[in-house]
């Protein structure tokens, strides 16, 4: 695997996932999902939310990226305001709405 450049978000924090998420998402796939939006890529997001990503790392807010396993299974890595932890799980709609108005 090649080293990475530059990480441009600093610390990920405590690395968790949902319990589903670890059920659909391969180890291999977090991994390469992870150094993309450490690098920040953030993967399937709309304009409006790779520019929203660009700002937080500037100001300090949360930051979500969206990634697809082999399979088409849609999951989110956010990593925290404080930086404290980064999250993965799996896309669901509603919920995953709210959270990106938070």
């Amino acid at each position: 695997m090649p080293a990475m450049k530059s990480n441009a978000l600093g610390p990920l924090g405590q690395l968790v996932a949902t319990p589903t998420a670890l059920l659909a998402v391969t180890a291999e796939e977090v991994q390469q999902a992870l150094e993309r939006h450490v690098m920040g890529d953030w993967g399937e997001l709309d304009e409006e939310g790779k520019k929203a990503n660009d700002e937080a790392l500037q100001s300090g807010e949360r930051l979500l990226s969206a990634y697809r396993t082999a399979s088409g299974t849609k999951f989110w890595i956010i990593t925290e305001a404080d930086r404290s932890s980064t999250n993965v799980e799996l896309h669901i709609s509603g919920f995953m709405l709210s959270l990106q108005k938070c």
